[in-house]
């Protein structure tokens, strides 16, 4: 009886060794990390036979009683597993759903121009990021993406690229989407913000969805605050219609790829279509993309007094003038 005894606690023993010897020692601890999936609708056994093919485990049944014992779910996910992990560490990871991100989000912010959000997208290690700027710079008369041209475009020039079209917003992408799909993703986007209210108004107003694109860029880039913008998208608005040119610092910040606190005479000349000191009306194009509250300032402007407005440096605060008078008194206080 007392032989019985003692091989029963031996055999309990050396059980209890190996049992705590495979979930608390790793496999190998010279070996390197490596990818390992859990598909959805895989059983445990499946999933612990997978791991012991990719010697990951030391023995399936020791990690299958564990799943068992401590009535654990393993999820589904791409996991960066390690053999010099213990098993318990393993069973941790996979029951705690520690999943390799296979998603990122990228942030469009408002104002940027196409080269703003190919470095960005670059930095961010878009798939096919330098194909980026050759896709949108393209002109859209030779449509040569895989997906179809969207409809909002078909009043564009011809040789109009997707400059006004990216809409800026925080965007969830896979890891492997590419350049292409974002611009698509972005294009839709758009499409949605741009209701068939906004549509009609334009339209009831003789203008095109490209020439409130320009004009919402334009005010993205020189002021901040909603009320500003429709103030501004005003004073601009009443520019055109009396002739006079928009004298918007925000196109010659564009054609010179520097922002100055206040622009030269000789900047001022500059021979370019989108010097908009030099002609008068709308740009050739939009200067950046602009958010949607800057598309709705240029549909929906205010009717003011003012003519003129600068901001101020030290506050960001827009000061608004009636005479050009005013307007130089207030250049001479706020940006001397």
């Amino acid at each position: 009886m007392i032989k019985k005894a003692l091989i029963f606690i031996t055999v309990i023993f050396i059980v209890g060794f190996f049992y705590w010897q495979n979930l608390n020692s790793p496999v190998d601890l010279n070996a390197k990390e490596q990818i390992f999936l859990v598909s959805k609708g895989e059983t445990v056994s499946e999933i612990i036979s997978n791991l012991k093919n990719e010697n990951l485990i030391k023995s399936p049944v020791y990690f299958k009683y564990q799943i068992w014992r401590d009535k654990l779910n393993i999820k589904a996910g791409e996991y960066l597993i390690s053999p010099r992990l213990t098993a318990k560490e393993i069973i941790k990871i996979l029951t705690q759903g520690d999943a390799l991100s296979r998603e990122k989000q990228i942030r469009i912010i408002e104002g940027w121009n196409l080269k703003d959000i190919g470095d960005y997208l670059k930095k961010n290690n878009v798939v096919g990021s330098g194909d980026y700027l050759g896709l949108v710079q393209d002109s859209i008369g030779g449509w040569k993406f895989s997906f179809s041209k969207p409809s909002f475009l078909s009043d564009a020039p011809k040789q109009a690229n997707l400059e006004g079209y990216l809409f800026p917003d925080t965007y969830r992408i896979f890891n492997d989407t590419l350049a292409e799909q974002v611009i698509s993703k972005m294009l839709n986007n758009f499409d949605k913000k741009l209701t068939s209210e906004m549509r009609a108004e334009i339209k009831r107003q003789k203008k095109t969805i490209y020439e409130i694109i320009t004009m919402a860029s334009i005010i993205e880039k020189e002021v901040r605050s909603t009320d500003d913008m429709r103030i501004v998208s005003g004073i601009f608005w009443n520019r055109i219609k009396n002739g006079q040119g928009l004298e918007s610092c925000a196109t010659l910040a564009y054609i010179l790829g520097v922002n100055k606190l206040q622009y030269s005479l000789a900047d001022t000349k500059i021979d370019s279509p989108y010097n908009t000191y030099k002609y008068r009306d709308l740009p050739p194009g939009p200067i950046a993309n602009p958010g949607l509250n800057a598309i709705k300032a240029a549909i929906y402007p205010e009717s003011t007094a003012y003519n003129y407005f600068l901001s101020d440096p030290a506050t960001g605060q827009t000061i608004y003038s009636k005479t050009l008078e005013e307007h130089n008194l207030n250049k001479f206080k706020y940006l001397k």
